[in-house]
């Protein structure tokens, strides 16, 4: 039996359509996907994301540990409370067993927030190796996760929940405070537009939505949740990443810190020694159709496939990343396998759209 979050009865009673989304009941959509996404870009919408797991790393070793069980270098926020950064972590061969957000809060306190439907995998992993280390890793099933998105969506949180906002109105993005002991709010999100997302008591989850909702915030599911990141250029773990590719391969090398010699981060020598023949980009459809993922595509590079497409709410076309021979450019034609027809698209730098505006 798939698991429920706290919201669960909330969804329900909102009418949501409930889907199987990494071994979790989630709400799919309440009513129209497109209202709730043109919602976040326009206004704001909130997304239920209590099935990611908040996992709390302790220990005095816990840099290292990270330094250690990351590509991207934990360095890099040590010493700035409630800084957070993005980074993949690897097989020893390279692949990526998830896609994560590391927060900083103390040299011996912080905080990993990681997919739903790795975080059993993720958690094993993680404890495994942390053992030579003497660092805890414990894994927060107290905690649930609302994510507050959209151009108006700080300014209503702070109408719920005044007393936040003098915590929270100089947050800088990918930054985030604790406004008690186990509420965590942070200027992070996955859809291209500005907000929170809040990490708070499970026992406190339902009423706070329900203030939001009170507030005018409409509430969000998978569907626009999906086309929300895809016009951000953001990737999704399963689909345009997975064990079985390298970061390279991935649109990720930015996740990927090599200046320090010394640190032997897990899968460093399989990424050093890595062929970069695939690379992944951006392409936009340019006759009436929707990419979907696994579609092939044609370049003048040789072939690939796509590893997510959609339509474009809004833009008004369909849009899609894809996996590709290296050497394409911005610009470049190629053609993508639609019902048997190959159909024109043109290759583009992601991200599509961010904050509400086109950027291709």
């Amino acid at each position: 039996m798939p698991s429920q979050t706290p919201l669960f009865d909330t969804h329900v009673a909102l009418g949501a359509k409930i889907v199987d989304f990494g071994g979790w009941d989630m709400p799919l959509a309440y009513g129209s996907q497109l209202e709730e996404h043109h919602a976040v870009r326009q206004a704001a919408g909130m997304f239920d994301v209590s099935h990611m797991l908040n996992v709390d790393v302790l220990g005095a070793s816990a840099p290292d540990f990270l330094r250690h069980l990351l590509a991207n270098d934990v360095a890099k926020i040590a010493g700035m409370p409630g800084k957070a950064l993005y980074s993949c972590m690897l097989r020893p061969e390279g692949g990526v067993i998830d896609d994560l957000i590391v927060y900083f809060f103390a040299s011996d306190r912080w905080r990993i927030v990681v997919n739903a439907g790795t975080a059993a995998k993720d958690v094993a992993w993680m404890q495994e190796q942390a053992k030579p280390f003497g660092v805890t890793v414990t894994p927060r099933r107290d905690l649930a996760m609302v994510a507050v998105q959209g151009p108006k969506a700080r300014e209503i949180v702070w109408s719920v929940h005044p007393e936040w906002k003098a915590a929270t109105q100089d947050l800088k993005p990918f930054t985030g405070t604790l406004v008690d002991e186990n509420t965590l709010v942070a200027r992070t999100g996955y859809t291209g537009e500005d907000g929170f997302e809040i990490v708070l008591p499970a026992t406190a989850v339902k009423a706070f939505w329900d203030a939001l909702a009170a507030a005018g915030v409409h509430p969000c599911g998978l569907g626009a949740r999906d086309t929300l990141r895809l016009e951000a250029g953001m990737n999704l773990y399963g689909q345009d990443m997975d064990e079985t590719v390298h970061p390279y391969e991935s649109g990720l090398a930015w996740t990927v810190s090599m200046k320090d010699d010394t640190r032997d981060f897990i899968g460093r020598a399989a990424l050093q020694a890595a062929a970069r023949d695939r690379e992944l980009v951006g392409l936009k459809l340019l006759e009436r159709g929707i990419m979907r993922g696994h579609m092939k595509v044609r370049t003048a590079h040789g072939e690939g496939e796509l590893t997510s497409g959609t339509m474009a709410p809004t833009l008004g076309y369909s849009i899609a990343l894809a996996r590709v021979p290296v050497g394409s450019q911005p610009g470049e034609r190629v053609e993508v396998e639609i019902r048997g027809k190959w159909l024109p698209a043109e290759i583009v730098r992601p991200p599509f759209v961010r904050n509400g505006k086109a950027l291709v």
